[in-house]
């Protein structure tokens, strides 16, 4: 068995923090989890025994072993998550609903998605949006251009 790149050794100060907040248990679960992972590194237990111990994958005892040599103790805070910006901004979502709350382009029966989507692009807000997108920013109002009584606007 090849020996562990990252091997985890705690301060005693380490240590009493960790054990600490296990002890509490008023974290995140994963933050705990992390810090019993920490805890039984430390002690000198394999990654299969801390992994059928603590019901984790493999990958997450590798994972938080690397990131307490990279980071400390601050292996155990959450990375920030990716994922896409928003389209719009609050002032830009509050137009798309004044928007929606306005009689119907000349020709059409009641606005649609597509044709706020289009409006979105034709107002300059963004160069293109979908029409999720806007059902969603009309759903967080509880709007529905369609209904007599959507509660977002008066007809």
């Amino acid at each position: 068995m090849p020996k562990k790149k990252y091997l985890v050794d705690l301060t005693a100060e380490e240590r009493a923090t960790l054990e600490q907040l296990v002890r509490r248990g008023r974290r995140r679960a994963r933050k705990l989890t992390r810090a019993r992972i920490l805890l039984q590194a430390d002690e000198g237990l394999t990654d299969e025994e801390i992994v059928t111990a603590l019901a984790v994958g493999t990958a997450t005892v590798e994972r938080t072993r690397q990131r307490f040599v990279e980071e400390s103790l601050g292996a155990l805070e959450e990375r920030p998550r990716p994922g896409g910006k928003r389209k719009l901004t609050d002032n830009q979502e509050a137009h798309l609903i004044a928007v929606a709350c306005t009689p119907a382009p000349r020709g059409q029966h009641r606005w649609t998605l597509r044709l706020l989507a289009d409006k979105v692009v034709e107002l300059g807000f963004s160069d293109t949006i979908a029409r999720e997108t806007v059902r969603q920013v009309l759903k967080k109002t509880r709007s529905s251009p369609g209904s007599t009584s959507s509660g977002v606007c008066r007809r």
